[in-house]
């Protein structure tokens, strides 16, 4: 039987805990030194492409796109390995993981993210968010269309949802209501978007994710009506 959760905190992962900006930005540099200015702007290019066509960021699938274009580069296998063995845990946000411990206090603690079947995972697993939720990790194609899953596996009175998206903090407001209360850490470049202004504000923001350390979310959830 699944068991039925108090409180659920939903953690997101790129520019929520993790700065994927400095990930994105170490790639570029490393493309460039190894394929040059001109291909480095070409791998970019078709990985914008590839996330208009599936909805989500494919490092791994535009690196095989962009060997279709150029089948004997052989200068490719140091990017994949780049990739492959990236530090991620040197790019969690400071108090990433004081954060995912405080807040394991008051609920179950979940990581939910989107993104491809490879990369992201490995992403999670190497970055220590994975062993910091303990193996508590969800990744869609697109989250927002996937939370009867996600109430299927962790069925909960009240939800908490930190994402850097206010569009995804939206969605899932829609659905779930007043079952959830959402956080916006103003991070990463999704978050001085213009578009946030066409949103409903969100329940909470904060600067940094590591300010909620000293947040009180429970007393938030309380005063929708959850039960201490």
């Amino acid at each position: 039987m699944t068991e039925n959760h108090r409180v659920v905190f939903l953690l997101d992962v790129d520019n929520t805990l993790l700065d994927n900006d400095r990930v994105a930005e170490d790639l570029k540099r490393h493309l460039t030194r190894e394929v040059g200015a001109q291909r480095q702007e070409r791998y970019w290019a078709i990985f914008e492409e590839l996330r208009v066509e599936l909805g989500y960021a494919d490092y791994l699938g535009a690196l095989q796109r962009y060997r279709v274009e150029n089948p004997r580069d052989p200068r490719l296998l140091a990017v994949s390995s780049f990739l492959v063995n990236y530090p991620f845990a040197n790019r969690l946000f400071p108090g990433s993981l004081d954060v995912i411990e405080h807040l394991a206090r008051f609920g179950t603690t979940v990581i939910l993210s989107d993104g491809d079947v490879v990369f992201q995972p490995r992403k999670v697993e190497r970055s220590g968010l994975f062993d910091a939720v303990e193996g508590r990790v969800l990744i869609y194609i697109h989250k927002e269309q996937e939370l009867d899953d996600v109430e299927q596996r962790f069925p909960a009175e009240h939800y908490v949802l930190v994402d850097d998206k206010v569009r995804i903090l939206t969605a899932v407001k829609k659905v779930w209501g007043q079952r959830l209360t959402t956080v916006f850490p103003r991070q990463g470049h999704y978050a001085f978007d213009p578009e946030v202004a066409r949103f409903p504000a969100p329940d909470v923001t904060i600067q940094r994710i590591g300010d909620l350390v000293n947040y009180d979310l429970p007393g938030a959830a309380r005063a929708k009506g959850v039960p201490p």
